[in-house]
């Protein structure tokens, strides 16, 4: 049936997408129960017990199909450069309330740039922050997405610069 033999943590994977799909199942199920095929839940439904059927076929299948010798499953589906970057992100999670979105983002940019890239300081530095400074301006400015402000007195930064864009010092 299968060619390839069943790699590390597939099995759990496949166990997982049944799971997975199956509360989204009972999730889809409370928006209107199956009154008709025009109710708001109808689509969902559908889409969730689509997702069901194949998660069975997929996880029959890798209990079909002979696993595969040596590897780990921390070797090759959670590497150390994966776990690394989940740590991260997960500093970055905690982190972002207590410190706010500027200096939080900037050092999460900065390291993870440096870490992926393996470049100089300076360059991740520079990528980092421009990086930063463009997203800054997209969700603050134009779109005004109010981010955590934390240690950055980032209302008194924008005053400033309103006043100095409307001529006052």
């Amino acid at each position: 049936m299968n060619s390839h033999p069943r790699k590390p943590g597939e099995l759990a994977f496949a166990g997982f997408l049944v799971g997975a799909s199956l509360l989204l199942l009972w999730s889809a199920y409370g928006i209107s129960g199956f009154e008709s095929l025009s109710a708001p839940g109808a689509i969902p439904l559908a889409t969730t017990a689509t997702m069901v059927v194949t998660s069975i076929i997929i996880l029959k299948r890798a209990f079909a199909t002979k696993a595969a010798l040596g590897g780990s499953f921390f070797g090759t589906v959670f590497p150390v450069r994966i776990a690394l970057i989940v740590g991260l992100l997960l500093a970055y999670a905690v982190a972002l309330q207590p410190l706010g979105f500027l200096p939080t983002s900037a050092l999460f940019l900065v390291l993870t740039i440096k870490y992926l890239s393996n470049r100089s300081w300076v360059f991740s530095m520079t990528i980092g922050l421009v990086s930063l400074i463009c997203i800054y301006l997209v969700f603050r400015i134009v779109f005004t997405v109010l981010m955590p402000a934390g240690i950055v007195p980032e209302g008194q930064m924008l005053a400033w610069v309103r006043n100095l864009l409307n001529g006052g010092i």
